[in-house]
């Protein structure tokens, strides 16, 4: 919690000494637009990051089933970790940041840059430096995502449209479903990984679909968003 507050001290600083403006800029009064968007886009960003796992279970024949060790305590204390971790990447990737650049240089730049900062950032957390494949892939769609996360604020100037499509991705990739084994999860996988022989076809469906998918609905959805 002193890490976002940090930040948003840092980011009130910054806004002041070089726009004499306030924190306004974020948009994170809630309206009622604003507080519509934020529900559907997590909303959407949840159902379609949970949808890979349907497909693994429907290809790949994986069985999950709810953790053993879950508590509604442990399930508030992971669901406010994940808010803090999207919060801060959001504060450090958009935030005044973004706002900044989009005066100076204009929308598309800003978002460009942005975006390239966002998808470097996930080199460092997602520990794939020197795997030359593995950086490439984490680039790709970290660099996508950024793309739409900008764009999101670009459109709206308010960090909450960002933060929504953020928190609903990640919450459930990184909380309720094992996509990293480190941790704790709502739903784990019902002994090991079963080995099954899946086509291309089926292979890069379970792996790009969602991915693609989570862009392109979400796009269209933050397009909509009358400024």
């Amino acid at each position: 919690m002193l890490q976002i507050v940090a930040l948003i001290a840092v980011s009130w600083l910054i806004l002041w000494l070089t726009e004499r403006e306030n924190l306004s800029v974020l948009g994170l009064t809630p309206t009622i637009q604003r507080v519509k968007y934020v529900a559907i886009l997590f909303s959407v960003s949840a159902i379609i990051s949970g949808s890979a796992y349907l497909l693994k279970m429907y290809f790949a024949k994986e069985v999950y089933v709810v953790d053993g060790t879950l508590t509604p305590t442990g399930f508030l204390l992971e669901s406010w970790y994940q808010i803090r971790t999207v919060l801060t990447e959001e504060l450090l990737c958009r935030g005044v940041i973004l706002y900044i650049m989009i005066k100076k240089w204009g929308k598309g730049p800003a978002i460009l840059v942005s975006s390239i900062l966002f998808a470097l950032l996930h080199w460092l957390n997602a520990g794939v430096w020197g795997n030359v494949v593995q950086m490439a892939l984490v680039f790709a769609f970290t660099f996508s995502m950024g793309l739409l996360l900008a764009y999101a604020y670009a459109k709206s100037f308010s960090l909450l449209l960002p933060f929504a499509i953020h928190l609903g991705w990640n919450w459930m990739q990184n909380y309720v479903f094992p996509d990293n084994p480190i941790g704790n999860h709502v739903f784990v996988l019902d002994g090991p990984p079963p080995v099954v022989t899946i086509s291309y076809v089926a292979f890069f469906t379970m792996l790009l679909l969602p991915k693609i998918a989570v862009l392109v609905v979400n796009y269209g959805i933050v397009r909509s968003y009358r400024s």
